[in-house]
């Protein structure tokens, strides 16, 4: 039996980042309803919130949607786990932490390529807004936001004997990634308040729980929009073990990613015909470009042995250690407990013809064979170096209406001969700073992918063997016009009035970085955009009175 469950002004799909920004953006209107959906359930799982609990949250049905990529054929036929949040908080509360915004001329393009309203000096003021950064207000920062931006609390030897290789390397120490050219080597900044994980629920949704205008929904799974002569009225929804029907009077919200809201999209009838008449969808509204265009950040995981240096697989493998990170987490919130899953971090030009920054190093004091496994026995670090601007393009298919079957993830890595060469060019950089003299001292030798790898055949083969996903899906509901474009400028579906998407499947081009912030950015417009177009209505109706 289906019942209604009710009406609001703004129902939003997704409560992970930008979900729960714009929540609590238009919540803030006393004259408006909102509901916020939530397919996860509470962010009350004790290891979301102790930094380390990542290798606890990821690969666990309770927190992580447990996908996987289609077997990849530039990985050498090898399938990817793709950890996406399912949970209060989203992916926020199951990633690495890290703060970053990415480089001005990523805006910069997307502005360029027919996007106004999002080149840098647009989108500078939105990412200050939301921001609570440790050092206070400044031009590039903002103080006064819920976003809590501090500096890791963490020492380590290899680390700063690394830092040190990199700048004799040509890498110079920078202080702040965040200033619209992250070239340089610095620690990250990290999402944290005193040594525990700042997740989007608590930056947004926590001290506004009480606000009578709104209502959030957990363990809510959105089967389908419904549309009502062509407008988006209404979602249907699986809510208790029911299914539902909520209808919206003003504007349907999509922030559930960008694997989730494509997905939907798809099975709403809205996306690529030849797929929807595949599976017997009935074609709703014809939008080719609907999980095409996927891109994504491939790591290369380069692994170094080292003595004589601390490293966290020694500590981890004895009784003793593991006693006292856990005792200086609990005295102090500091140590390998309260630690992002990289620590330490590089922006650096493959070769001399890159205009700008195009790797990003993830430095960790540790290694392992794949994530989920245990730490190697012997000492060693890692030095995962991806390329920030891959030409290979991906999609992302449902392969049935129902909610249970995941869709196919076919992100294509290395499918671009750009993106070889530029794997190639990472691995020798990465050695070249590895040989540098502030390193020698710990004698490091190449473990992964292995010193036997030298020819560019070799390199490449190399990296097919040692990449992987460093979970920065964007792109498959891209921002522009054209036949492929889904939503413009405004984050409106084109052809579909009442419906907006705000996540990172917007993304024309993915950003030269991380991407949870570049979310919160890309929300925190959205917020802008709907307050400007409600108070415009408002004025359009506004009575005219006598003199």
């Amino acid at each position: 039996m289906q019942d209604s469950l009710d009406s609001y002004d703004y129902l939003i799909v997704g409560a992970g980042p930008a979900g729960c920004l714009l929540a609590n953006r238009l919540s803030a209107d006393p004259s408006v309803r909102v509901l916020l959906l939530e397919a996860g359930g509470r962010d009350s799982y004790p290891w979301i919130h102790i930094p380390v609990g990542y290798l606890y949250c990821i690969g666990n049905p309770r927190t992580d949607w447990c996908y996987a990529t289609a077997a990849e054929p530039g990985l050498n036929g090898r399938a990817l786990n793709y950890p996406r949040g399912r949970v209060l908080g989203g992916s926020s509360s199951i990633n690495g932490m890290i703060y970053m915004r990415g480089q001005a001329r990523d805006y910069d393009a997307w502005a360029a390529a027919g996007n106004p309203g999002w080149a840098w000096d647009d989108v500078l003021p939105l990412f200050r807004r939301t921001e609570n950064h440790f050092a206070g207000s400044s031009e590039l920062h903002g103080g006064d936001g819920e976003w809590r931006v501090e500096r890791q609390r963490l020492s380590w030897q290899v680390l700063e004997a690394f830092r040190q290789a990199a700048a004799q390397s040509g890498i110079a120490s920078i202080e702040d990634f965040n200033g619209g050219d992250n070239e340089g080597c610095s620690y990250f900044q990290v999402n944290q308040r005193r040594g525990v994980r700042w997740n989007a629920a608590k930056a947004f949704l926590r001290d506004i729980r009480r606000r009578p205008n709104l209502r959030v929904l957990t363990g809510a799974e959105v089967q389908r929009l419904i549309l009502a002569e062509g407008r988006a009225a209404a979602l249907q929804l699986r809510w208790q073990g029911r299914e539902r029907t909520i209808r919206a009077h003003r504007e349907i919200l999509l922030c559930a990613g960008a694997i989730g809201t494509p997905a939907l999209l798809q099975r709403s009838g809205i996306g690529p015909r030849p797929l929807l008449q595949r599976l017997g969808i009935g074609v709703q509204h014809e939008l080719p470009g609907v999980g095409a265009n996927l891109q994504d950040h491939l790591q290369l995981r380069l692994v170094y042995k080292v003595s004589g240096v601390r490293t966290l697989n020694q500590i981890a493998a004895s009784p003793w250690g593991k006693l006292g990170m856990g005792l200086e987490y609990l005295l102090r919130r500091s140590g390998p407990l309260a630690m992002a899953p990289s620590q330490l971090g590089a922006f650096a030009r493959s070769s001399a013809e890159q205009p700008s920054a195009n790797l990003q190093y993830h430095v960790q004091p540790l290694s392992l064979e794949r994530f989920g496994e245990p730490l190697h026995e012997f000492p060693a670090f890692t030095a995962s170096v991806c390329n920030l601007r891959p030409h290979s393009r991906g999609k992302v298919e449902i392969r049935s209406l129902e909610l249970g079957e995941p869709p196919l993830i076919q992100p294509n890595y290395l499918s671009d001969a750009r993106d070889l060469q530029v794997a190639a060019e990472a691995i020798r950089l990465t050695r070249r700073i590895v040989a540098a003299p502030a390193l020698a001292p710990f004698r490091p030798e190449e473990y992964k992918p292995g010193p036997g790898y030298q020819s560019e055949e070799e390199l490449r083969r190399a990296a097919g063997e040692i990449g992987t996903t460093i979970f920065h899906p964007v792109g498959t509901c891209r921002m522009g016009a054209g036949r492929d474009a889904v939503v413009d400028a405004q984050l409106r579906v084109h052809g579909v009035p009442g419906l907006r998407i705000a996540d990172a499947s917007i993304m024309p081009s993915i950003v030269s970085g991380n991407t949870c912030s570049p979310v919160l950015m890309i929300a925190e417009k959205a917020a802008a955009l709907i307050a400007a177009q409600a108070g415009a209505a408002t004025v359009e109706m506004a009575p005219v009175l006598a003199d």
